[in-house]
């Protein structure tokens, strides 16, 4: 192939490398655009599917507080990304930023990479969730997984097993779900997009409605809940209290 020609196919293949630099008021324009567009998406994704699974995400909600009630602990599981929602989830029971609201406990099974890299290395990546869901999970917990896909095979198997257990399970996945949202788990809440990103955006809503909502059916059973409001005095408080609180 000549210089020519192998500049040709070079620039079909990566067409920005070999373009003329564009105009920078033109460029600004069209990332205004892009800003503009992905925050309608959002929008869009999040409203689309509150309409549709409003009563969803209070059924899961009351699963997980029908876990604490029983004295059961909640434990979340995800890869990559959602590994890192995994974590967030856990975090907002174990660490409730809202004064008032209790401590729950909540394990995240991404946190020990002892234990994660030792299944790995050992058994296989796809056994990381589930052989720690059979040494710790007990009949009553609750188990959530978080998953673009809906596919992860890690989350298939602890799923699976935690049934088997007696676990409460709730996916939280998206596109349309994947083999989570076909497996019998108890709850399974799908975010239908294919933007992965829109997906975690709305994942992150959904855990944080999940985390409200569950504090306020425990409120509710401890008579703290005002029958004359609409909303519960505890959901009112402002984060900006906590600062005004000790914290032991």
């Amino acid at each position: 192939m000549s210089d020519g020609q192998n500049t040709e196919a070079l620039s079909r293949l990566y067409p920005f490398l070999h373009a003329r630099k564009q105009d920078p008021a033109l460029m600004n324009q069209a990332l205004l655009e892009s800003v503009r567009q992905k925050v309608a998406s959002h929008q869009e994704v999040i409203a689309q599917f509150c309409a549709q699974h409003a009563q969803a995400i209070v059924s899961a909600a009351g699963a997980i507080a029908q876990v604490y009630r029983g004295g059961g602990r909640l434990y979340t599981m995800g890869n990559g990304g959602s590994s890192c929602d995994a974590a967030h989830v856990a975090v907002e029971f174990l660490h409730p930023v809202t004064a008032g609201r209790p401590a729950l406990t909540a394990v995240d099974l991404t946190a020990d990479r002892t234990m994660l890299t030792a299944v790995a290395n050992d058994v296989g990546y796809a056994n990381v969730f589930v052989r720690q869901i059979i040494a710790q999970g007990r009949a009553g917990d609750g188990l959530i997984g978080l998953s673009t896909s809906g596919g992860s095979e890690n989350l298939l198997k602890a799923f699976r097993k935690a049934r088997e257990m007696g676990l409460v399970t709730i996916g939280i996945t998206g596109m349309t779900g994947g083999e989570m949202a076909t497996m019998g788990l108890d709850h399974c809440l799908v975010v239908s997009s294919s933007s992965i990103h829109r997906i975690q955006e709305c994942h992150v809503l959904i855990y944080h409605m999940l985390w409200d909502l569950v504090h306020t059916l425990l409120a509710d059973d401890r008579g703290n809940l005002s029958p004359n409001k609409g909303e519960a005095p505890l959901a009112a408080e402002s984060e900006l209290n906590l600062k005004q609180k000790e914290i032991p």
